[in-house]
C-alpha cells in the first residue's frame, strides 16, 4: 500500500462519559473489544444509531469493563454489539497485515477467479471468470467459462462449499462438469490447484482497440481499484488515446471496488481533467461531519496521478460500462460520479448497491491527532498484543448533483446476463456483453442472437472470500478542525 495516510484526522476520544476511563488498564482478555468499541464510537457512520456506541452509554469504568467482557469472542462482539442492523459491509480481520496486503493486490491465492451459482435444477456449481497471470491456475489446463460442481470428489452444496473451496486446505482438486441449456453432468476432467502466498494481481487485465464500422472502439477490463496500479491504468488509457479511439467500453463486471482515489483518477481518464469540477462529496457521521470544511469533503477531477504523471484523458461525452452483481463500491462510485457530466450506458445486470466508504483502523491509540487510523510508517506503534483490524463503513459519497442513494444497485440500460453455455473470451468481439456494446456503438445489429440459455446469477464469488471483498476505502489526507 502506498506510504501515505488513509486519513489524517485530528481525533478526540468522543465518549464524554467514558473520558475518565481512558487511563484505566483494560483486562488483557478484552483488549480487542476495547479497541473495537473506541474506534467504532469515533468513526462509525451509524454511531448515533447504535445504542451500545452512545457517548453516554457508560457512567463508570466498571460498566464499560463488564460490557466488553460480556462477549468474549471479538467477532461476535463486533457483529452483535457494535454493527448497525442495516450495515451490510463493515468487517474485521484478525491480521491487519493480511488486510493491508489485499488492498495492495497481494494475497494467498491459486489465481482462479470464479463465481458460484445456486441453481434449482442444476444444484450448486462454479464457473471460471478469469485466471490471474503468473499464478498456479495459469499453469493448469483450465479456462474461462469452464464449470465445476465438485471438489475432492464431493458434490458442492450450500453446506460444504465454504470449507471445500475457502477452508484451511491450500490445495484442492476441482471436479469439472459439462453444462447445457438443460443439464449439468460431471466429466472426467480434474484440476488440482494450490494457493500460494504473495500473488499480486494487476487489475488492468486487458486493453485493446477494435476497428469496426468506422469506429475505433477501446476496451479495458479493470478488475479492482488498487492504487498501486494507478500508473498502469493511466498507461492503458494512454494507449487507447494514442490509438485514437472514438468510443470506450469499460468492463467492470468483476470489479468489487477498492480505492476511492483510483475511482477519481479513472473518472478523470474517461471524462476530463478540469480540477474545478466536483466529482464526489463525502458524508460522515454527525460527530465528524461538522468538523470538516466543505473543501475537505470534496473530491474534484484530477489532472495528475498520485505519482505526478499527467492523466491520459479521453475527454469522452459517453461511456459504455459492462456491469454485474459483482460490480460494487468504487465501480458504482465511478458510475454515479460521471452521470452528472456524461452519458453512462450500463450493459449487463444490476450492480451490487454499495455506496459507503471505509477506513482501516488498528490498535494504535497513541497516534497523534489520528488515533486508530492505520498508516504503514507506524506499524511499530500498533499494540503488539492486538493484531486485529476493523474496516468499518464511515461515510457515503454523493455526486455533484447530490445523489447517493443507490443501495439497491444501478439497473442496466441494456440488460444482458452472462450465459454459462457461452461465456466467451474477455475482450473478444464475440464475447456477448462486449458484442452487445459494439452493436450499440455501431448501430449494426446483424444476425447476432443474444438469447441467454443458462443465466448465471452469482450467489457469491471467490473475491468475496478475501479481506478486500467488495469494499471501498478512503486513501486521501483529510484534516478535522477541532
Amino acid at each position: 500500500m502506498k506510504k501515505q495516510l488513509f486519513l489524517v484526522l485530528a481525533l478526540v476520544f468522543l465518549c464524554t462519559s467514558c473520558s475518565d476511563n481512558d487511563d484505566v488498564v483494560v483486562n488483557t482478555d478484552v483488549v480487542v473489544q476495547d479497541f473495537m468499541w473506541k474506534a467504532m464510537n469515533s468513526y462509525y457512520f451509524w454511531q448515533q444509531d447504535v445504542p451500545n456506541l452512545a457517548d453516554t452509554k457508560f457512567t463508570t469504568s466498571q460498566e464499560y469493563q463488564e460490557f466488553l467482557s460480556s462477549t468474549p469472542n471479538p467477532e461476535d462482539f463486533f457483529d452483535s454489539k457494535l454493527r448497525f442492523n442495516e450495515d451490510r459491509f463493515s468487517f474485521y480481520s484478525e491480521d491487519y497485515k493480511e488486510l493491508v496486503n489485499n488492498f495492495a493486490g497481494i494475497s494467498k491465492s491459486n489465481g482462479l477467479e470464479f463465481g458460484l451459482v445456486n441453481s434449482a435444477s442444476r444444484g450448486l456449481f462454479g464457473i471460471v471468470r478469469y485466471i490471474i497471470p503468473n499464478s498456479d491456475a495459469a499453469t493448469k489446463n483450465i479456462l474461462r467459462g469452464e464449470v465445476f460442481n465438485g471438489v475432492n470428489g464431493q458434490t458442492l452444496t450450500l453446506e460444504n462449499y465454504e470449507e471445500l473451496l475457502f477452508g484451511s486446505n491450500d490445495t484442492y482438486t476441482l471436479n469439472m462438469a459439462d453444462i447445457t441449456a438443460t443439464t449439468i453432468s460431471r466429466n472426467d476432467k480434474e484440476i488440482t490447484l494450490t494457493k500460494r502466498e504473495g500473488l499480486t494481481e494487476n487489475p488492468v487485465f486487458t486493453t485493446k482497440t477494435v476497428a469496426l464500422s468506422g469506429k475505433n472502439i477501446g476496451y479495458i477490463l479493470y478488475n479492482g481499484f488498487t492504487n498501486e496500479f494507478d500508473e498502469n491504468l493511466n498507461a492503458a488509457f494512454g494507449q487507447l488515446k494514442a490509438e485514437n479511439i472514438t468510443d470506450l467500453v469499460l468492463d467492470l463486471r468483476y470489479n468489487g471496488g477498492g480505492s476511492v482515489n483510483s475511482a477519481r483518477l479513472l473518472s478523470s481518464m474517461i471524462y476530463g481533467t478540469d480540477e474545478t469540477q466536483l466529482l464526489f462529496r463525502q458524508r460522515w457521521n454527525d460527530k465528524l461531519q461538522a468538523q470538516f470544511t466543505p473543501a475537505q469533503l470534496e473530491d474534484y477531477f484530477a489532472s495528475r496521478t498520485g505519482s505526478g504523471t499527467a492523466i491520459s484523458t479521453l475527454n469522452l461525452a459517453k461511456v459504455y460500462i459492462l456491469v454485474s452483481r459483482s460490480s460494487a463500491s468504487a465501480s458504482e462510485l465511478v458510475i454515479n460520479g460521471l452521470r452528472p457530466y456524461m452519458d453512462v450506458v450500463l450493459i449487463g445486470t444490476t450492480t451490487r448497491g454499495k455506496n459507503e466508504f471505509s477506513i482501516t483502523l488498528v490498535d494504535d491509540a497513541s497516534r497523534p491527532n489520528a488515533a486508530y487510523i492505520y498508516t504503514s510508517s507506524r506499524e511499530r506503534n500498533i499494540n503488539p498484543f492486538n493484531s486485529w483490524a476493523i474496516q468499518p463503513l464511515v461515510g457515503r459519497n454523493e455526486n455533484a448533483s447530490g445523489f447517493f442513494d443507490y443501495t439497491s444497485g444501478f439497473k442496466p440500460n441494456i440488460e444482458l446476463a452472462e450465459d454459462a453455455t457461452n461465456y466467451g473470451i474477455l475482450g473478444d468481439v464475440n464475447e456477448p456483453l462486449f458484442a452487445r456494446a459494439i452493436q450499440e456503438i455501431t448501430g449494426v445489429s446483424g444476425k447476432r442472437d443474444f438469447t441467454v440459455n443458462v443465466p448465471t446469477p452469482i450467489m457469491t464469488s471467490s473475491k468475496m472470500f478475501t479481506p478486500l471483498k467488495d469494499h471501498m476505502y478512503i486513501d486521501k489526507d483529510i484534516n478535522l478542525n477541532f
